[in-house]
């Protein structure tokens, strides 16, 4: 593919072809799950799927990368494949719009993927997608908080029994213990979340989609071991 001939420069030609091969579904197309699956997508990811119930507003436009004037009250879902096919027209993409609910979850085929990515921010629907990532023994990768912070070189993949600031982990971490689910791989933000007194969190341009990237980079590096 032509549009991967700089990052040609970096791999081999059966990496490429590797990474081509693969499909990756992405739960949440916001700051952090719409920059995950753009960066999939230009680092050569031949097949994608896209969950996210929602529609693009004015309050996503400060972080969210398919969030543009001419986006707005489009289905995230729709402004998202056609930002993909925009990048890459041979990409088979998949499309789901709903929000995942226990009613919802078997409509999904997880199966058609090798690799699940949780860029959501409902803690029960992420619980929902982990355990049958696990059920289905497909790798899978999870989005901590990455609202309320400004520094986004304090991102690391951990497994989530090494976080220690994240209030989101911590709630994860009891109710996956629950679960007798033992290990999962998170990108994780070390800095202290900045205290509001609002419910919904704040955010800013440059730290969601760090996250994002991260997660994406974290992806391509696994498949690549594999």
């Amino acid at each position: 593919m032509e549009f991967l001939s700089r990052t040609e420069r970096m791999l081999s030609a059966d990496e490429i072809k590797k990474i081509n091969s693969k499909s990756v579904l992405v739960f949440g197309l916001g700051g952090v799950g719409g920059s995950c699956v753009e960066s999939l997508v230009r680092a050569g990811i031949g097949k994608v799927g896209i969950v996210d119930g929602d529609e693009y507003e004015i309050t996503n436009v400060n972080r969210q990368i398919f969030a543009t004037r001419k986006t707005l009250g489009m289905r995230k879902v729709d402004a998202c494949q056609e930002r993909l096919w925009d990048i890459n027209p041979e990409l088979i993409v998949d499309k789901y719009d709903l929000f995942v609910t226990e009613d919802n979850i078997r409509d999904i085929d997880f199966e058609k993927y090798d690799y699940i990515v949780d860029a959501i921010d409902t803690i029960t629907s992420k619980l929902l997608i982990i355990k049958e990532a696990y059920d289905k023994n497909i790798k899978i990768i999870s989005a901590m908080g990455a609202g309320n912070r400004l520094d986004p070189t304090k991102f690391k993949v951990l497994d989530i029994e090494k976080t220690k600031s994240d209030p989101v982990a911590r709630i994860m971490r009891k109710k996956l213990k629950d679960m007798n689910i033992k290990k999962l791989k998170v990108v994780c933000s070390e800095e202290l979340p900045i205290k509001t007194g609002d419910r919904t969190p704040g955010s800013i341009s440059f730290v969601p989609p760090v996250c994002g990237m991260v997660m994406a980079s974290y992806v391509i590096s696994d498949i690549l071991k594999s």
